[in-house]
């Protein structure tokens, strides 16, 4: 049977592909996620993307290694994880009330070849008062997010427009992964109803 390897230490998109009844292994890789000069987010998320799978790409030629990142921007300004609670705040100030992209790359290395795709979502979140900002912080959910919020979890109250890939914004789009896992002979387990 083939192994599927996710290349990521996020419960989130482990959590995605469980929904559509794949049970990966776990590798997390550690790359540097600092933007190069002149480089656009979405080519920021794709190139974070192929950089992950690379370094899980010791699994071996016959697993299916799949890696992905998510680059929260707004225009050609990009919102990492916060550092802490002032850079959160920064975050929250500079996209409240505005929509701003999603950009969520996903990679799949199988045998030798490359298949990445970008999945580009819009969303708005209204504007947090500075009580919001401390109490959302101190829930923890934002620490280790990109824009410091999940659309999710709590944060989803702040969330007043999304157009696009809910899953995407999440970080993992399901629609283009299961396409993706499926051209490597993974269909989506819960379509086949075999675990």
């Amino acid at each position: 049977m083939t192994r599927l390897i996710l290349a990521s230490a996020s419960p989130r998109r482990r959590a995605l592909l469980h929904q559509l009844g794949y049970a990966p292994e776990v590798i997390v890789t550690a790359v540097d996620e600092s933007p190069r000069p002149g480089e656009s987010p979405d080519a920021l998320a794709l190139r974070l993307a192929h950089s992950k799978g690379l370094a899980a790409a010791t699994a071996g030629p016959e697993a299916v290694i799949l890696a992905a990142d998510t680059v929260v921007a707004l225009g050609d300004r990009t919102f990492g994880k916060p550092c802490d609670f002032e850079e959160a705040v920064q975050m929250y100030t500079a996209l409240g009330g505005l929509w701003h992209q999603v950009h969520t790359a996903v990679a799949v290395f199988h045998r030798g070849r490359v298949d990445q795709r970008l999945c580009s979502s819009a969303v708005r979140l209204r504007p947090l008062s500075s009580a919001e900002m401390r109490t959302y912080w101190d829930t923890g959910e934002p620490v280790d997010k990109a824009g410091a919020y999940a659309v999710q979890g709590i944060g989803a109250v702040f969330v007043s427009g999304l157009q696009g890939s809910y899953s995407g914004v999440m970080g993992l789009p399901l629609f283009e992964t299961a396409e993706m896992l499926a051209a490597c002979g993974l269909s989506p387990p819960c379509l086949s109803g075999h675990p």
